[in-house]
């Protein structure tokens, strides 16, 4: 499975998010951004820890990832310390622009650890 999500990544720049919703217990679907490094997926919220989809991951830590068809259910861990933030920040930014991920990300105090392996 984990080489068919790498294979479904490639070239992608945004996936598909699912998780359950906090109060509801709905499942809830984004499109987001995301980087890759080792063998985990990183995701930055737009609004950081205030972002809805990011609260809902700190209740129920499980999240589904899509990308072109193919889909994988993960565990998620939240990552709040500054130094780890940045990193991943730095990757956005690299990715995505510097400009970009700043206008579009205008608070980012969390960012979320998916493992791929």
């Amino acid at each position: 499975m984990a080489n068919a999500i790498w294979n479904a990544l490639e070239g992608v720049r945004e996936v598909e998010i699912t998780v359950t919703g906090r109060r509801t217990g709905r499942q809830i679907s984004h499109p987001v951004w995301f980087v890759q490094e080792d063998d985990n997926l990183f995701l930055v919220p737009v609004t950081g820890s205030d972002s809805q989809w990011y609260k809902n991951v700190r209740r129920t830590p499980m999240i589904q990832v899509a990308a072109n068809g193919t889909a994988l259910s993960s565990s998620v861990t939240p990552i709040t310390d500054a130094t780890q933030v940045e990193h991943v920040v730095d990757l956005f930014r690299a990715k995505y622009g510097a400009q970009r991920v700043n206008e579009y990300y205008p608070k980012h105090d969390v960012a979320v650890q998916i493992p791929l392996g």
